[in-house]
């Protein structure tokens, strides 16, 4: 809106020149962040936007679904908002993130020209005057330049209108440059004639892993993530990403994840150029290896995370925290992460298993401090043969200002048939500033 009309709603409302430069310069810091994350191969999608070509690293992160999920969840986090949007094409997609209502779409494969039919032709990335004139001519979506005859237009506009209507459909590979950072470890290899046979992508990729691992270990480094660029001769490119759980340059070991992945390369026409990087690289420090007439019994598991990580598999750890609160004692750490120093209380039981998130039961108890009777959970009732408790937690008020008053009351009981549950009140049954007082299941103990 105008500047004085904001002015006249929000009295007080400071007023701040917009800094392109520094924008731009945030966006493609967080571009560089992406790519190590995200995609091996990610560009700035000018003049708000990111473009990542996720083939063949999407599944490092669960699939498409919960990559787009977790994006955009990263960037609420941070107090941004951001629309994320998966296509066929880098022009579908662009378009897509811009006109969508919701945080995240993905448009099915084969499907691009229906779901851009009806988006204005101002999402085509042409120049603004362009957009005018065609608004002039009567056009206001892409479906319906996209089903004008293109001589007219090529004749009036010149070549851009269909390029880009070309690069949305799919018709015109459209290739990302990929940004890279100053510090980025990289090798690569140019052939004068095109490659295409496995066994030779795989003698090469084993020569770069060498190249790369000795420019590691001059600079006192291992690589975490790395990433194989396959430069095509029609003018399109293919990536491969490995990761490690732990910082590594062992180039037996590299030179295995990278070939075993290979075999995904679709060489086309031929390869004219393969580009290896360490996208995430630590300090790694050389370790001698003891020498002893006793067989070392520890083994290193490291190996066998790296393998299923590559696969898509989430190989994780379950580590301590230290809170009261059930659901926020535990959190995800990495497989090779070294031992956190919290530990869990051991003062009362805790269930095997704890649901990922308490579900609501039928209780008939006596409040505040008697133990239930009877428990109906998802339609079946436990009569209540045995239980122990209460526990009381209180609410972290540090966390969430809501629970300041907060308290739980767990009970662990034992119905007829031997099934036992962990359960909880919320409030003290008295005061409803402590709690709903409605109960929840949280665990199942064996």
């Amino acid at each position: 809106m105008p500047a004085a009309k904001a002015q006249a709603l929000f009295q007080g409302l400071l007023m701040v020149d917009a800094d392109e430069k520094a924008d731009a310069a945030a966006l493609e810091r967080i571009t560089l962040w992406a790519l190590a994350h995200y995609s091996p191969i990610v560009a700035v999608d000018v003049p708000n936007g990111i473009v990542m070509d996720t083939e063949g690293a999407d599944h490092l992160q669960g699939g498409e679904e919960p990559m787009l999920a977790g994006i955009a969840n990263r960037f609420r986090g941070k107090g941004l908002l951001a629309r994320v949007a998966i296509a066929d094409t880098w022009g579908a997609a662009h378009a897509c993130a811009r006109a969508i209502k919701r945080d995240t779409v993905i448009i099915p494969r084969g499907d691009t020209a229906r779901a851009v039919e009806r988006l204005p032709i101002s999402l085509l990335r042409l120049a603004a005057k362009t957009v005018d004139d065609l608004r002039t001519l009567g056009f206001r979506t892409i479906g319906e330049l996209a089903n004008t005859p293109r001589a007219p237009i090529a004749l009036r506009f010149g070549q851009d209108v269909g390029r880009r209507l070309d690069q949305m459909l799919g018709r015109v590979a459209e290739p990302i440059d990929p940004v890279r950072s100053p510090d980025l470890i990289e090798v690569s290899r140019s052939f004068q004639e095109p490659i295409g046979a496995a066994e030779t992508i795989d003698k090469y990729v084993g020569r770069l892993v060498v190249q790369l691992c000795e420019e590691l270990q001059r600079r006192g480094l291992g690589v975490r993530r790395a990433d194989l660029i396959v430069d095509k001769v029609d003018n399109t490119r293919q990536a491969i990403r490995a990761g490690t759980a732990k910082p590594a340059r062992d180039v037996a070991w590299l030179t295995k994840l990278f070939r075993d992945r290979t075999e995904k390369i679709e060489p086309g026409f031929g390869i004219e150029k393969l580009t290896l990087a360490a996208i995430m690289s630590e300090p790694l420090e050389e370790m001698q290896k003891a020498s002893s007439l006793v067989k070392d019994e520890v083994k290193d598991i490291t190996p066998l995370i790296d393998i299923f990580g590559n696969r898509g598999a989430r190989v994780y750890r379950l580590s301590p925290v230290a809170s009261d609160v059930p659901e926020r004692s535990v959190q995800r750490i990495s497989a090779a992460a070294v031992d956190v120093e919290a530990t869990w209380s051991r003062s009362w039981p805790r269930p095997v298993r704890l649901l990922p998130y308490p579900e609501l039961v039928d209780v008939i108890a006596l409040m505040p401090d008697h133990p239930p009777v009877s428990v109906t959970w998802k339609g079946k009732r436990h009569k209540v043969i045995r239980a122990d408790g209460p526990e009381r937690v209180f609410g972290e008020w540090w966390v969430r200002n809501s629970e300041l008053e907060a308290v739980r009351d767990y009970f662990v009981i034992e119905d007829d048939t031997g099934e036992r549950l962990w359960i909880y009140r919320a409030g003290d049954g008295v005061d409803t500033a402590t709690g709903s007082h409605k109960w929840f299941v949280h665990g199942i103990f064996a």
